[in-house]
């Protein structure tokens, strides 16, 4: 299949009556597919995909045609965002710690590349901390600076251990012994897969 088609079997997944925050739909996506301005389709389609419950289907075709233009962010953001219909979506506010606090004296990267271990209430027999891992995805910027602060999504490793949180749980963020940052959690949603 090529990237027209890809792009359109994601549009068809679209139901009736969805609208991006911008109010973008599904028709508009139609008219730069006819124009093949498929980037822009790409891009409107990813908007799309927050208005409803897309299923991994959809984010799979976006991630396929993303591959052919060679857009890899959104390639990776497109299958990050499958495996949140399967795992579940969690979305905190991450503030790291300043460069003279921790080991870390480059930003954090923003795509997904990061697996970090987190505190998250989990405690082993002792009563001491059982660090979970989770994959970091900081949203809306390319990466995160030490003392910085951005809302991110995690990706746990055993979606299962993280089923706990709720919205206002605060969460601690380890790559070494000392703690590198602390999140709040914004949102939890159950796999809609």
């Amino acid at each position: 299949m090529d990237v027209v088609g890809m792009l359109e079997a994601a549009s068809l997944l679209v139901p009736e009556g969805v609208a991006a925050e911008n109010g973008v739909t599904v028709s508009e996506v139609w008219e730069y597919l006819a124009h093949d301005e498929w980037e822009i389709a790409l891009d409107l389609l990813e908007e799309l995909g927050d208005g409803w419950s897309a299923p991994p289907g959809f984010w799979d075709e976006l991630e396929r045609a993303a591959g052919m233009l060679g857009f890899e962010r959104s390639r990776e953001w497109c299958r990050w965002r499958s495996a949140e219909t399967r795992l579940g979506v969690i979305r905190a506010d991450l503030v790291l710690r300043p460069a003279g606090e921790t080991f870390r004296r480059t930003p954090v990267p923003g795509a997904g590349v990061l697996r970090p271990m987190w505190d998250i209430g989990n405690r082993r027999d002792d009563g001491a901390p059982e660090l979970d891992i989770a994959r970091l995805w900081v949203e809306c910027a390319g990466d995160l600076a030490p003392g910085a602060r951005a809302p991110v999504r995690l990706l746990p490793l055993t979606a299962e251990r993280w089923r706990h949180l709720a919205p206002g749980d605060r969460i601690t963020l380890y790559e070494t012994a000392v703690a590198g940052g602390t999140a709040e959690i914004l949102e939890v949603r159950p796999p809609s897969a």
